[in-house]
C-alpha cells in the first residue's frame, strides 16, 4: 500500500513539473501561416503571437499577372528581413463574398508582423478585376502596387498549363491548346487566358483610380533569368534597404530556374510552378503574337517603357 502511495505521488509531482506544451500558433484563415522570419511562430499554451507582432493591413500588394510569376516575386521578396508576406492568395478585392467581409477580416489574414516590417499580399486576380482598384482606393489611396507581366503569347500557353494539368488531376477531359485558341479557322479572341494578357486594357482601369508612379512594373522574364536585378528595384520602390544579395538564389538545373537560398535552407517554388509547356502548333503561335503586337504597343505608350516582347 505504501509502495502504490508512493508511486502515485511521484506521478503527481511530475506532471506539476513538466513544462507546458510548445505549439505554433495557427493563423485562422491561413493553412500555412508565415510569420515575421518566415516560419511558424511557436509560443506557449495561451497562443499569443510573438511578442511586440501585430496583424497590419499590407504596406504593398501584388496585383498580378496570373501567371506571370507573382508567387515567385513574393518568395524571393520574403527573403528581405523587413518584409512579412501573407502565405496565401487572400481574394479580397476581387470576389464580392470576401469582400463583404469587411476590413477586419481581411487583416485577420495577414502575417504577424514587427513595426519594422512592411506587409505584402500577393492575389494576381486582382490585376483583371473591374473592382479591385476603387476599393484598394479605398482601403489606402497611398499603397504601393507591384505588377510582374511576362509575354503576353507565352503567358496564354502557361495560363492554359495550368488548366490543362489541373484538369489531369481531378481525371477531367482535357482538349488540344489549339482547340481553344481557334475557333471557325479564326484566333478566339474571346478566350479567358487572352483576354487576361491584354494588359493595357486592364491597366487602363487602375489609372483610373492610381497614379502611375505608384504601380512598379516588373519584367517576369527577366526575373526567371536575373532575378537580382529585377528585385533590386523593387527594393527601391518598396523603399527598403538592399538586403537580398546574389548568395540568396542558385539556379537548379533539373528544374531549370532559379531556387531560394536563406536563412541556411535551400527551397524551389512548388512543382506546379514551371511545368513544361505543351508544343502549340507554330502557325496558330505566330496569329497569337501577331495579335497582341497592337496591343503591346498600346501599353507601352501607356506606361512609357517597352518590354520587347514578341
Amino acid at each position: 500500500m505504501a509502495g502504490l502511495l508512493a508511486s502515485l505521488l511521484l506521478l503527481v509531482l511530475q506532471t506539476l513539473a513538466a513544462p507546458p506544451e510548445f505549439v505554433p500558433v495557427s493563423n485562422p484563415g491561413l493553412t500555412d501561416p508565415l510569420w515575421a522570419n518566415g516560419t511558424a511562430a511557436v509560443v506557449g499554451p495561451s497562443l499569443a503571437p510573438p511578442p511586440g507582432t501585430s496583424q497590419r493591413m499590407p504596406h504593398s500588394i501584388i496585383i498580378g499577372v496570373r501567371k506571370g510569376g507573382t508567387r515567385a516575386l513574393l518568395e524571393m521578396l520574403d527573403i528581405h528581413p523587413s518584409v512579412a508576406a501573407a502565405a496565401t492568395e487572400v481574394h479580397f478585392f476581387d470576389w464580392d463574398e470576401n469582400y463583404a467581409r469587411g476590413f477586419d477580416w481581411y487583416r485577420g489574414l495577414m502575417p504577424y508582423s514587427y513595426p519594422y516590417q512592411i506587409t505584402v499580399e500577393k492575389t494576381p486576380g486582382y490585376f483583371t478585376s473591374p473592382l479591385a482598384p476603387e476599393r484598394i482606393r479605398a482601403m489606402n489611396a497611398s499603397i504601393k502596387l507591384l505588377l510582374i507581366l511576362r509575354d503576353p503569347a507565352e503567358r496564354v500557353v502557361s495560363d492554359y498549363t495550368q488548366v490543362y494539368f489541373n484538369r489531369l488531376e481531378a481525371r477531367k477531359p482535357v482538349r488540344p491548346i489549339e482547340d481553344l485558341l481557334v475557333r471557325g479557322g479564326a484566333l478566339n479572341t474571346r478566350y479567358k487566358a487572352i483576354q487576361r494578357s491584354l494588359y493595357h486594357l486592364h491597366m487602363r482601369n487602375w489609372l483610373r483610380h492610381f497614379p502611375l508612379e505608384q504601380i512598379h512594373l516588373v519584367d517576369g522574364d527577366t526575373l526567371v533569368r536575373d532575378p537580382l536585378p529585377e528585385l533590386r528595384r523593387v527594393e527601391r520602390f518598396l523603399e527598403l534597404p538592399p538586403r537580398i544579395a546574389a548568395s540568396n538564389f542558385y539556379f537548379n538545373q533539373t528544374k531549370g530556374f532559379y531556387c531560394i537560398r536563406s536563412d541556411g535552407r535551400e527551397r524551389c517554388l512548388h512543382e506546379s510552378k514551371g511545368r513544361p509547356h505543351p508544343p502549340v502548333n507554330g502557325t496558330v503561335l505566330r496569329q497569337l503574337r501577331a495579335y497582341f503586337r497592337p496591343h503591346n504597343r498600346s501599353f507601352y505608350k501607356m506606361v512609357g517603357r517597352s518590354f520587347h516582347w514578341q
